[in-house]
């Protein structure tokens, strides 16, 4: 039996505060690491084993290039979104697919609406109809396809696990982490998706967000370019008012928010925080990461202050805030 993560080996990361009455609780780990990659705080079960969902991007979008995607700049930032299928997001994955000779036809992701208000009733207005372009993983996909047309490997079947893309992917996962992978899952976008631990994650996402461009380790230096490219694009990794480009922007960080509560940030200094939230709820993770970044010293409370007024943090009552999402008391 698989060890992962229970509420038994939880703890409260952040409440839902409705007119002076904690509504609801969030519980889960979360594990934090100095510049030097040293553990230095725990909550919960670090050890558990979690499906890292879209968390894992980072660590997919390296696996790609280091196997010939050669791509830069917003390409690449838009190579490890969660995009939310505005026009400008489509407009980049169509021009990564045909500069390699690709089309929308070759994603294997599902059609989806854009998540981006404006988008999506721009569409409906249009009489458009879902499109896998407009997936939020298209991106990621777009890339792993520019692999598979640098090294050779087919593109038809490009997510089945037994890939060379896909093992390819696996191995990098393994050598960031410095974990064997316990488990594989599809994920949302038909990707295969690899459990490991929360620590585990963490450490991969230090490694990546640590990198040096100046490396000579290839991965290393496809790394930097990476975690440089999404700071200086912070509207690919997701787009308008969504948590991750809100926390690039306001904070200088690297950020990547998973499906199912999972969130990993980098300060500009290095330290890392990674935490998964039980019930899979994404509304607290980012400042729930924000502010263990500050209890570990990385960014102000002054920063940690702006960010929370960017965020879609207020709970409303009659079209009014009346409360607020905030981090628990004992962390």
């Amino acid at each position: 039996m698989l060890e992962t993560l229970t509420f038994r080996d939880a703890v409260e990361l952040a409440v839902v505060e409705r007119s002076g009455f904690v509504e609801t609780r969030h519980a889960g780990a979360a594990v934090v690491l100095s510049p030097e990659g040293d553990t230095v705080a725990r909550y919960g079960d670090a050890d558990a084993l979690i499906l890292p969902r879209s968390s894992l991007k980072p660590l997919q979008a390296v696996a790609a290039v280091t196997a010939g995607a050669a791509l830069e700049g917003e390409q690449l930032a838009l190579g490890t979104a969660s995009h939310s299928g505005t026009d400008r997001h489509v407009e980049v994955v169509r021009e990564v697919l045909a500069a390699g000779g690709l089309t929308e036809d070759d994603l294997a992701c599902p059609p989806a609406w854009p998540t981006d208000a404006a988008a999506r009733r721009e569409m409906i207005n249009d009489h458009a109809v879902e499109s896998r372009i407009r997936m939020n993983c298209s991106g990621k996909h777009a890339l792993m396809l520019r692999a598979c047309v640098a090294t050779g490997w087919p593109t038809a079947g490009y997510l089945d696990p037994s890939h060379p893309l896909q093992l390819h992917i696996r191995d990098v996962v393994e050598r960031l982490t410095g974990e064997k992978i316990a488990h594989t899952a599809i994920d949302g976008c038909g990707a295969p998706v690899h459990a490991v631990t929360l620590s585990g994650l963490a450490r991969s996402i230090h490694r990546i967000g640590t990198a040096s461009e100046r490396s000579p380790f290839a991965l290393h230096r496809v790394a930097g370019t990476l975690v440089r490219a999404v700071r200086e694009n912070p509207w690919t990794i997701a787009g308008p008012g969504e948590p991750d480009t809100i926390a690039v922007e306001t904070l200088g960080v690297f950020a990547k928010g998973g499906a199912e509560g999972l969130m990993v940030m980098v300060a500009p200094g290095g330290t890392t925080v990674a935490l998964k939230i039980l019930d899979g709820s994404l509304r607290a993770a980012t400042i729930v990461a924000a502010t263990l970044l500050a209890r570990a010293g990385a960014l102000g409370d002054a920063d940690v202050a702006s960010l929370a007024t960017a965020l879609p943090l207020d709970v409303l009552g009659g079209g009014a805030p009346v409360g607020t999402i905030r981090v628990a008391a004992g962390i």
